[in-house]
């Protein structure tokens, strides 16, 4: 008899799953480190903490689509795959999924992910996917095309920050327009979304009537989260967020409609690299967009 189920995930799972995230991931990297990459390393207690917050939030936003693959007879600690999606009006995103390294090529995985799919109801929908062999075939096999991603790493070059005006910090009035702006890009709006990520991140804004943009940098200076109706007001808001950075640095999520954020970070004396897939289906690749971590 089958000991794995897969059910929607409680508040109690989430502990168990963060570990089950922390091991997949860290396996995941290890095996597909380059000679030219850093060490993988284990999450740190901090970004644990991050990643059981931000479920925590999607299962009070939307807990439909956030699932988990558990023994039986280990209950709520048994963790061994994880596939949290959500709905935002009319798109459906995937913020994270995994199955531990000893249960996959088990069906686990299109177990998870088929129950995901069902919540998305026919949406389009989008994702940041790794290059996992295994993961990306069911991506495929679901109907998503996967854009090579780009990635650019390294310590900005202080000397090439050029002179950027217009831009403020942002606030939560800002809401409406930015949900508007998403809607043109990515089919519907971040919603509560913008919330969360106001109370953890930085957010910087143009406010601009007919080039508005907007970004979010996390606390390494990074930006996490990019949207502009204008690839000039989308260089504007990288630079400042890398102006914000400190030591070393990445701009992650680069799609080739997103070469804009290529050109700055040349300028900047950054690295480019290539990492993982942008998956979408039913919609186009926004640009100009950097996607944004669990957020999409």
């Amino acid at each position: 008899m089958d000991s794995l189920h897969v059910r929607l995930m409680r508040e109690g799972d989430l502990v168990s799953a963060e570990r089950a995230s922390a091991l997949t991931f860290f396996d995941a990297e290890q095996s597909t480190r380059r000679v030219s990459d850093p060490e993988a390393e284990p999450r740190s207690a901090g970004a644990s903490k991050q990643w059981i917050d931000r479920m925590r939030f999607f299962l009070s936003v939307d807990p439909g689509g956030c699932w988990v693959a558990v023994k039986e007879e280990a209950g709520e600690g048994g963790v061994v795959g994880f596939a949290v999606s959500q709905n935002r009006g009319d798109l459906w995103f995937l913020a994270t999924y995994g199955v531990l390294p000893g249960h996959q090529a088990r069906g686990v995985g299109k177990r998870l992910m088929d129950a995901a799919l069902g919540h998305a109801d026919g949406r389009p929908g989008i994702f940041s996917s790794s290059v996992h062999a295994g993961a990306t075939r069911r991506y495929r096999l679901a109907g998503f095309s996967l854009h090579p991603q780009i990635r650019m790493v390294g310590t900005v070059d202080r000397s090439t920050l050029p002179a950027v005006h217009g831009l403020r910090e942002g606030r939560a009035d800002d809401f409406e327009w930015m949900d508007t702006l998403d809607q043109d890009l990515r089919v519907a709006g971040h919603g509560p979304d913008h919330g969360y990520m106001l109370g953890t991140m930085r957010l910087v804004v143009l406010r601009n009537r007919t080039r508005p943009g907007y970004v979010y940098i996390d606390d390494q200076g990074r930006a996490s989260l990019l949207a502009a109706a204008h690839p000039a007001t989308a260089r504007k808001l990288l630079w400042e967020a890398l102006a914000s950075s400190r030591g070393s640095t990445l701009v992650n999520c680069i799609t080739t409609p997103n070469e804009w954020a290529i050109d700055v970070g040349l300028a900047a004396r950054l690295d480019i690299g290539q990492e993982g897939y942008i998956a979408v289906r039913g919609m186009p690749v926004p640009a100009p967009y950097l996607a944004g971590g669990h957020f999409l």
